[in-house]
Formats: C-alpha cells, sequence, structure tokens
C-alpha cells in the first residue's frame, strides 16, 4: 500500500511541475514580448496630434428666420403649395398642422366660419397639411395678426412661403 502511494504522489508531482515549466514559459515570452514594445515605443518620439472641434450648431432645416429679423420675431420658412384657398403671399400666420388632411380641412372651415379666409397649404418636407388663418405681404401685419390669434390659438406661428 506505501508502495502505491508513494508511486501516485510521485506521479502526481511529475505532472504537476512539468505542466507549470511549459506555462511559465509562455509567460516569459508574453512578459518580454511586453517589454520589448515597451521599449521600442519608449524610444520613439511622441507626435502630437491637434484635434479640431468645430461646434456644431443644430437649426432645423425648416426652423430658419427670414433675413428681415430686426423685430427678433421668429418665421418658418419653406415651400408650400395651397391644396384650398385663395394663395400664400410672403408671410402668414399658422394655426394648425395636421398629417389628415380632413383634419385641417376641418379646421379651416371652423376659421371660415369665424369670418377669416383660411387656407391649407401642404409641406412636402414634413408631409404636414398647414391651417393658414391670415397671410399677408408684409412681416410687421402678420406679426399683429398672430399675436391677436394667440388668444384663441396659443400656437400660432410666421411662416415665410417661399416662392
Amino acid at each position: 500500500m506505501k508502495k502505491y502511494t508513494i508511486i501516485c504522489a510521485s506521479l502526481f508531482l511529475a505532472v504537476a511541475f512539468t505542466s507549470c515549466g511549459s506555462s511559465e514559459k509562455a509567460y516569459r515570452k508574453m512578459y518580454e514580448k511586453a517589454q520589448a514594445a515597451e521599449n521600442k515605443t519608449a524610444t520613439e518620439q511622441p507626435t502630437e496630434e491637434v484635434a479640431v472641434v468645430t461646434p456644431v450648431v443644430e437649426k432645423p432645416a425648416n426652423e430658419t428666420v427670414v433675413v428681415d429679423n430686426t423685430d427678433n420675431v421668429p418665421v418658418r420658412q419653406g415651400k408650400y403649395s395651397v391644396i384650398s384657398g385663395a394663395g400664400l403671399k410672403s408671410f402668414s400666420v399658422v394655426v394648425g398642422s395636421f398629417s389628415v388632411q380632413a383634419n385641417a380641412e376641418g379646421m379651416q372651415g371652423q376659421l371660415n366660419n369665424k369670418g377669416y379666409a383660411a387656407q391649407v397649404a401642404y409641406d412636402s418636407a414634413t408631409r404636414m397639411y398647414r391651417v393658414v388663418a391670415t397671410t399677408f405681404d408684409t412681416k410687421n401685419e402678420a406679426v399683429q395678426s398672430r399675436n391677436q390669434l394667440r388668444s384663441q390659438y396659443p400656437d400660432a406661428w410666421l411662416l415665410y412661403n417661399q416662392q
């Protein structure tokens, strides 16, 4: 029985020492390789990279301001085609936006009953139907009309139609 224990112990030790030796060699090779790479980068002259960062100015495409912005009133601009109504002048007051044409025409009917010459215009860029309550040639008239309409339509905004 003692012989069997001694043989098993010696076999275990032989396996343990041979397996550690091969791992140790692999670790030694990896260590030497890392040291060589570190020495190589230490001897090289570091090159400085200068990154130029330009600030990003986000402004929605249809939320641009018209050149005549001396009164600081924001105006959206775009190309709109009139679906129903007499036609848009340069500056218009938009009181509603809908993705469904029937909803826009319903609001147009309500505005017409109140005495406005409302129109429905289509914005192909956003695929929205805009309900225009009033339209003017000058911005000042449109701003005054928008301010009056905001009592009933608080989200009314100005539109500059690019013709």
